[in-house]
Formats: C-alpha cells, sequence, structure tokens
C-alpha cells in the first residue's frame, strides 16, 4: 500500500514581517524632517507566508520550510502560521540571522516596500532533499528573486520535484535588481503553473500586453498561465483555453496579501480538479476577500465562503 503525501502543498518560506504605514503623506523627506502617518499595521509577510497561511485557510494540508531568527519578529511568524493551521516543524530557528522585515509604505491603494532580506533568503539548496519533496502533492516557489541563495537550484529542485510526481508552480514577484535573469528561465520551463501580476508579465517576457506575454509563455512550455490584473481581475491560459474574470473593485485595503491569497485559491481549486475557470473564479474571489482590508492575511476566506461568492457548489470532501 502506498502511503499518501503529508501535504497538499509545500512552499519555501519566505519569513518576515510586514510594517504597513499608512496614510496621504507617506513620503519620506530627509534633512531630519518628521512628518505624521495615519496608521500603522505589523503583520506576518512574506509570499510564500501569506500563501500559506490562504491555502491552509482553504482546508489544505501545507507546510512550509524555512527559518527564523530568535527574535520577536521570528517568534510571531511561527505564531501566526501555527494560528493559520500550517504546518511549522520544518521551520528552524537560527539565532545567527535576523528576520527579514518589509517597510510597506502605502498611500491609497499604492504602496512601495523597502525589504531587509535576513531570515527571507535563508533557504538553501542543500535543504531540500528528496524526502522534504516527497512529502507533498505540489511545490509551490515564491519570491524567486529574495530566494537568492535557493535560486540558483530552483530548476533542479523542480526537475527533482518532476521525477517525484509533483506538480509546480511559481510566483517570481518582483525583482529588485530589475534584471529579471539568473536561473528565471531554466525555471520556467520546469513550471507546471505560472502566476503573476502584469507588470511582472511585462518585465519577464519584455512585451507590452497580456496577450504578447501569454504567447511568450506558452512558448516556454508552461502548461497554466495566470496574470493578474489588479481591480481588472485576471486571466488564465491553457492550451487553446482562455478565461477572464472582473469583480467589482475593492473600496478599501492596501491589496498587500491580495496576489498570494489568489495562488492559493487558485492552486487548491486545481488541486481539486475543479475547472480552469472555475479556478479562476476561486482566485479572483480569495484575492479581493484580502484586497478589502488593511493587512497580509487579515481577511482571507475559508472554502465555504469563496465556493459561494462563486455561485460554486464543490464541498470539501
Amino acid at each position: 500500500m502506498v502511503n499518501s503525501p503529508q501535504y497538499d502543498l509545500l512552499t519555501f518560506g519566505d519569513m518576515c514581517v510586514d510594517l504597513m504605514v499608512t496614510g496621504d503623506d507617506v513620503v519620506p523627506q530627509f534633512g531630519q524632517i518628521e512628518k505624521l502617518v495615519e496608521d500603522y499595521e505589523l503583520e506576518l509577510g512574506g509570499s510564500c507566508n501569506i500563501f500559506a497561511c490562504q491555502a491552509a485557510k482553504l482546508g489544505m494540508r501545507v507546510g512550509v520550510f524555512g527559518r527564523v531568527g530568535d527574535d520577536y519578529f521570528g517568534r510571531l511568524i511561527v505564531q501566526r502560521l501555527e494560528e493559520n493551521g500550517v504546518d511549522i516543524q520544518h521551520i528552524h530557528v537560527d539565532p545567527t540571522i535576523k528576520t527579514g522585515l518589509g517597510l510597506a509604505i502605502c498611500k491609497g491603494k499604492d504602496r512601495a516596500i523597502l525589504t531587509y532580506l535576513g531570515s527571507i533568503n535563508a533557504v538553501f539548496p542543500e535543504d531540500i532533499d528528496d524526502k522534504l519533496l516527497l512529502s507533498t502533492r505540489h511545490l509551490h516557489h515564491g519570491s524567486f528573486f529574495l530566494h537568492t541563495n535557493l535560486q540558483p537550484a530552483i530548476p533542479s529542485i523542480f526537475s527533482r520535484a518532476h521525477s517525484l510526481g509533483l506538480s509546480t508552480s511559481l510566483d517570481t514577484n518582483w525583482d529588485p535588481a530589475g534584471k529579471w535573469a539568473g536561473t528565471l528561465f531554466e525555471t520556467l520551463g520546469l513550471t507546471d503553473i505560472l502566476l503573476i501580476n502584469e507588470q511582472e508579465a511585462a518585465c519577464i517576457s519584455k512585451t507590452s500586453t497580456v496577450d504578447e506575454a501569454m504567447h511568450v509563455f506558452q512558448e516556454s512550455n508552461i502548461k497554466i498561465t495566470a496574470i493578474k490584473l489588479e481591480e481588472q481581475g485576471a486571466v488564465v491560459v491553457t492550451g487553446n483555453e482562455r478565461h477572464s474574470c472582473v469583480l467589482p473593485p475593492s473600496m478599501c485595503g492596501n491589496g498587500i496579501g491580495a496576489g498570494d491569497s489568489f495562488d492559493a485559491g487558485f492552486l487548491t481549486a486545481w488541486l481539486r480538479d475543479l475547472p480552469i475557470d472555475k479556478c479562476l473564479q476561486i482566485a479572483c474571489q480569495c484575492g479581493r476577500e484580502v484586497a478589502c482590508h488593511l493587512g497580509s492575511i487579515r481577511n482571507q476566506p475559508d472554502w465555504l465562503t469563496v465556493t459561494q461568492a462563486a455561485g460554486i457548489n464543490y464541498p470539501i470532501l
């Protein structure tokens, strides 16, 4: 009798907290000028971490591998992941590193982010052995350009994952260096599902329209490509099949974590064998629920909430 994997989804944690500062005039002014802001929030950060929390809330069995510092922020990360149903057994406390921090300066629905890597890139190729990969059905990688120590080995890891029967997905997120290179194109050729936003799609494909970008990604042998279009919804292409989804725009919130929750919604529905158009509807609903509120994991919905909102009758078995 073959044992089933422990997890439905496994991801590499980009371990950090987000400090979100909000106001109408949040642009810092050097020269020792002090400004007042309207509000702030301190919450779990990291694309992979936010993704993991949403997937767990949707009923997936989720594991995260990563390291945190032996500090308050590190303990907060572990606490938040555990509270949200994520398995934390592969998260290690390393007293030699400082936990990562993202400072998000939010004005309306726009934001700028300053990032201290610290524990974010404290995952190394030798950490990802076959035993870890065999513990899951699907391997998801986010924060591709922030995992600088792991990035050179991602093509090899994705290749091994495929050889072990896993499916793979990638959300590159932004490249702070602006190069959009490294092992990215090797990794794309080994990616089953690509989940990126419109700006990232343009930078990676070196095109100016969504249609042109989709064509580039299809030529890379990616099975499914979903491009997130913020308030215009999202579009997904697989083979000759194309679907779009547009929901009413959110009236508040800073958008942090919406794309990661979109990823989790899409993959959860896909792993439950729903049609692609239904996967997209659920993904968009997850993203919108998060975008309506402040904070990366605030208001992440459960499976019943998103399926009812999307008009889909699919109970968790």
